[in-house]
């Protein structure tokens, strides 16, 4: 469903989409109708975006992914450069009122249009380069009173995959072979194995049945599979392969003395989060709970949970730093963005994931199989 940000961000296009259309309408660059034409076609293609929508009107997930990248990246490029192009000749606004110097004026018009086209140059870069760039983090998550036989406990954790036409099945192999290489002690995978329904489910999968721990992969559903309809077909299927998707159930795992108690949850709702969660409890054992969706942290802190693992948000997808802080879109819509957070004695980790949605492109934000090692406080 559509975030506040994200009708935030409709609103800001379309009032800027009217000056750039007024703008090019000024060059004589096209007709008006055929520029009109255009946009609605944009217009359509940017709604395609939207994989809820693709699913929920079962419309065919390539040819729709493909059209809602291409109208996405007009629609948020153009109103980018758009924006940053006025800002230029606002502020350059004395400069091109002094006596009129023809190399001064080139060099302004030539600063103003690289500024309009920086947009589109960074999507590029995100979707050739960064999109693809799987990285391996490594991160101690501290545990109070962590039993000895927990202490090292490595814990791989996959998320967001996505495969979709943006996500071949040869990329999620080369991810599933690196985790392998990492002899994890356990896997886990937190939801969004496709974006819309129609995208290769069995293959992902598959891919997914590949992974090698010691004991074992664990898994829980996201949001794209509820939008897409296959949460049970994803449970029966996953089970046969021997991946077991926990649905507000829990697994016991005894490693020496101690024991890991995992639960697993469909994607929450806002609103009303983990109702019943807290029964999924076990004294005594160190509880770790998989939620695609990482706001309801706050709730599994206070319900007895010791660490929890989220994706859902890419790490923002699009991110820049900027006086050492982050910020992406993502910060509008929820606090746990990426990384490890902390609420009392808990702890949550959340994963950039590997694949993408929207405009198929990763800015500051490169995929990512994370590794957790379980550390004594």
């Amino acid at each position: 469903m559509l975030s506040p940000f994200d009708l935030f961000a409709i609103i800001v296009i379309t009032l800027t989409q009217r000056f750039v259309y007024r703008d090019i309408l000024r060059t004589g660059f096209v007709a008006r109708r055929t520029l009109a034409a255009a946009y609605i076609l944009l217009a359509g293609a940017f709604a395609l975006g939207f994989s809820f929508l693709t699913s929920r009107f079962a419309l065919p997930p390539q040819v729709a992914l493909v059209a809602g990248a291409v109208g996405q990246t007009w629609f948020f490029g153009s109103t980018a450069g758009y924006l940053l192009w006025r800002g230029f000749r606002l502020a350059t606004s004395r400069a091109r009122k002094a006596p009129f110097d023809p190399e001064r004026r080139r060099l302004l018009n030539a600063t103003g249009a690289a500024l309009a086209a920086a947009p589109f140059a960074l999507v590029g870069y995100g979707a050739l380069v960064e999109r693809l760039d799987f990285r391996v983090r490594e991160v101690d998550v501290p545990i109070p009173n962590l039993p000895h036989d927990l202490d090292g406990l490595r814990l791989v954790h996959l998320s967001d995959i996505h495969l979709s036409a943006f996500l071949s099945e040869r990329d999620l192999a080369r991810v599933i072979d690196s985790a392998n290489e990492l002899r994890a002690h356990l896997a886990f995978v937190t939801g969004d194995l496709i974006t819309a329904a129609g995208d290769p489910l069995d293959t992902c999968l598959r891919q997914l049945a590949r992974l090698r721990t010691d004991a074992g992969v664990l898994a829980c559903m996201g949001n794209h599979e509820r939008y897409a309809n296959a949460e049970d077909y994803t449970e029966r299927q996953a089970a046969r392969l021997g991946l077991p998707f926990l649905r507000s159930q829990t697994r016991q795992l005894r490693f020496g003395s101690a024991t890991l108690n995992v639960a697993g949850v469909d994607y929450q709702r806002k609103g009303h989060y983990l109702p019943g969660a807290e029964r999924m409890v076990v004294p005594g054992a160190v509880n770790l709970l998989m939620s695609h969706n990482p706001d309801v942290f706050p709730v599994a802190a206070k319900q007895g949970y010791d660490l929890m693992l989220s994706g859902h948000t890419h790490g923002g997808q699009v991110t820049v730093e900027i006086l050492h802080e982050s910020l992406s879109p993502a910060r509008f819509v929820t606090p746990f963005v990426y990384g490890l957070f902390r609420e009392g004695a808990a702890h949550a980790y959340v994963t950039r994931g590997i694949g993408t949605i929207g405009i198929p492109a990763r800015i500051g934000a490169p995929p990512e199989i994370a590794l957790l090692r379980l550390r004594k406080a």
